[in-house]
């Protein structure tokens, strides 16, 4: 009996949870685009924080234009454009991204490269030196580096940018 018991126990001291970190969900539609340039065409880093996790998207040069556009413009993610979920050790903040000099803390305690997936982007024009810019994110896959599928992701709203022409 005290053989079986100490199986039984060993069994399950073995078989816990390593710790490893497992992202369930991803959630950022309440959450407001940000950017540290404003207004700006050349803008490529927008992010999106909640709380202590971050969605950034990394926009391939090119895709954002002063003028209106007459269909979707489109870029593949993970050949174009880079979409990437961190989870940190604590609350982020904007500085985190758009400070000169990098912060300490919080810090990266998981980062998640998205495979592949399509950013679409809509603009029209407010008037005629300011551009409304829609961003859409479709058929987005998180794999861990164990190739488990985390999510497959679209974000209808992923946010709205405005850029101003400059004369």
């Amino acid at each position: 009996m005290q053989k079986t018991f100490f199986l039984g126990l060993m069994f399950l001291l073995f078989s816990c949870d390593d710790g490893d970190i497992e992202i369930e969900t991803i959630d950022f539609d309440s959450v407001d685009i940000e950017t540290c340039e404003t207004g700006s065409i050349d803008t490529g880093l927008f992010f999106k924080i909640n709380d202590d996790e971050a969605l950034i998207l990394e926009l391939e040069d090119g895709k954002l234009l002063n003028e209106a556009s007459a269909e979707q413009i489109e870029s593949t993610i993970g050949s174009g454009s880079t979409l990437t979920y961190r989870l940190f050790s604590g609350t982020v903040s904007k500085t985190y991204f758009c400070d000169d000099v990098p912060v300490i803390d919080p810090q990266a305690i998981s980062e998640i490269v998205a495979s592949n997936g399509t950013v679409l982007i809509n603009t029209i024009e407010i008037d005629s030196t300011t551009f409304e810019h829609s961003i859409e994110l479709t058929d987005v896959t998180f794999e861990t580096d164990t190739n488990n599928r985390i999510t497959d992701l679209t974000i209808n709203d992923f946010g709205t940018f405005t850029s101003i022409k400059s004369e």
